[in-house]
């Protein structure tokens, strides 16, 4: 049954159940023993072995450690260590103080929530969890749910780093062009300046980042975003304390007033330095180059995130002990509660991503990306609309595996070889469209480890986030989808740029006015 229309059902039962049951294991778990069954045609012997085989991936595969998972995995747990014990030395009491002193408003926390998305821009996972850990405290003291600090961090970091040549997206992307390109002569541009050329085309980012700066500047929310936004104003409970929180401690540890700014700072900024000074380090090793484009393309996200993990646990726990003697309360008893309630506290995100990446191994063993890409390769596409096409045909495949990388693998090619034989003119309009599409499908899927670690950084429960962010992510796809057709009828990038400029200015003054009216018959 592999490569077939019925590939396509493991995804689709996990999705489904995700949004009808709210239990994101128990959908996960269905959608592999789906897959798990369609893979070994029913038997029942082959069919276990496949759930076993899913089930453990995320430690061995193909004969080996998966350090890569390994390591995501070992940083999440180092990370919640962090958090709790930042928490215990009052580190994010005393930076949530320092905090709300410069960030006085609901606004401001907001952008320069914006703004740390943007900024830190060198890979997705870094993003979502450095981000989250940083603006966590300062959205926390203003009211802000974590729901739309979830989707600040989620709407900033894929869209950013799929257009950044220098991250690990981008040297990813530098490297699929190349081995598009290298064997057309007729192509008189270098991956680099293509991709760099793709940025402004990329319209799904464009409508997104504009979205994002627009709600972070009003106040205007709506769908489910609003009632997470008009909880956390009016009661102050930025989560709904029922529900699975990835990262929420559940361990109150005992007040004091020897915390000190430097007790948070220190151990997220030596995390976020360290892990950086890795990144280059092991991007030259590999690749034998100082050259920025050798090394992202090379660098070991993972690995350098474990150490930065690690370097940061080791300054937490460092400054605790220095702050001792003026901290009645202190204990190295604590410090173990703080490391075992760390890791309590992120074992629910663990879980999910040993769950999806489970599930997306099967979904693999079942060819689903090769059946749509062969859906794809034998319609008979138009040409004026193949942008258009391939963006949402990107946003499927990445919305049913829950993978970008894995859509960017499969359909780069297609799309390119397309455009080469009958249209180069719009071969690089194409192939943005891909990018656009995969980051779309990326942010609605509920089975996607980016959109999981988004939430986790947040501190946002997982399906609280999918469904607040789903009305926003379509409203930027519908944009982006019209701007792709003005641009596959008219030829022109800077055509499609201004139509959905326009209907973003159009839709933002609408969203005001309407909130102006609601104002003014609730006084």
């Amino acid at each position: 049954m592999t490569g077939t229309w019925v590939s396509i059902l493991p995804p689709i039962i996990a999705i489904l159940m995700v949004l009808i049951t709210k239990r994101v294991l128990l959908s996960l778990g269905a959608g592999i023993l789906a897959a798990a069954l369609l893979a070994a045609s029913f038997a029942p012997a082959e069919s276990a072995t496949n759930v076993w085989k899913a089930m453990t991936v995320s430690i061995w595969d193909a004969g080996a450690l998966n350090t890569y998972n390994i390591y995501i995995m070992l940083f999440l747990l180092l990370l919640g260590v962090i958090t709790a014990l930042v928490s215990l030395s009052g580190g994010s009491r005393a930076f949530a103080k320092w905090a709300i002193q410069r960030v006085k408003t609901k606004r401001g926390a907001k952008l320069l929530t914006v703004f740390l998305g943007i900024a830190i821009f060198v890979d997705d996972y870094f993003n979502a969890l450095a981000v989250g850990q940083i603006a966590r405290p300062i959205t926390d003291e203003h009211k802000i749910s974590r729901a739309k600090l979830a989707y600040f961090i989620d709407s900033t970091s894929a869209p950013i780093c799929v257009i950044s040549p220098i991250s690990s997206w981008g040297a990813y992307l530098i490297g699929q062009l190349a081995l598009l390109f290298g064997g057309v002569a007729a192509i008189s541009y270098s991956p680099l300046s293509a991709f760099v050329m793709m940025a402004p085309m990329n319209f799904y980012v464009v409508a997104t980042l504009a979205m994002v700066f627009f709600l972070a500047w009003t106040n205007i929310d709506f769908f489910e975003m609003k009632k997470h936004e008009d909880r956390a104003t009016a009661t102050g409970v930025l989560y709904d304390p029922n529900k699975d929180i990835p990262g929420q401690l559940k361990e109150e540890f005992p007040e004091h007033s020897a915390g000190r700014v430097r007790d948070l700072a220190a151990p997220i900024l030596t995390l976020v330095g360290i892990t950086l000074a890795m990144m280059v380090w092991t991007g030259y090793k590999a690749g034998g180059s100082m050259n920025i484009w050798s090394i992202f393309e090379n660098t070991d996200v993972p690995f350098s995130l474990l150490i930065g993990g690690l370097s940061g646990t080791a300054i937490a726990v460092l400054l605790y002990v220095l702050q001792m003697k003026m901290n009645p309360t202190a204990s190295y008893s604590l410090v173990g509660r703080a490391f075992l309630s760390g890791i309590k506290a992120m074992m629910p995100a663990v879980l999910i991503l040993i769950f999806a990446w489970g599930l997306t191994f099967l979904i693999d063993q079942l060819e689903t990306r090769v059946f749509l890409s062969e859906v794809i390769s034998k319609a008979n596409l138009p040409i004026a609309f193949l942008p258009a096409i391939m963006f949402v045909l990107a946003g499927l495949m990445a919305f049913s595996t829950g993978t970008s990388w894995g859509s960017f693998g499969i359909l780069i090619p297609i799309a390119g070889t397309i455009m080469i034989d009958m249209a180069p003119e719009m071969l690089l309009p194409a192939l943005s469209a891909v990018l656009a599409g995969a980051v779309f499908g990326d942010h609605c899927s509920p089975i996607s480890d980016t959109t999981i670690l988004s939430s986790t950084g947040a501190g946002c429960n997982h399906i609280d986030h999918v469904a607040t962010q789903l009305p926003y992510a379509l409203i930027c796809a519908g944009v982006a989808t019209l701007g792709y057709i003005i641009l596959g009828l008219t030829g022109s990038v800077w055509m499609g740029l201004v139509g959905i400029l326009v209907v973003l200015v159009l839709l933002f003054a609408f969203l005001l006015t309407k909130s102006k009216k609601v104002a003014v018959h609730s006084v």
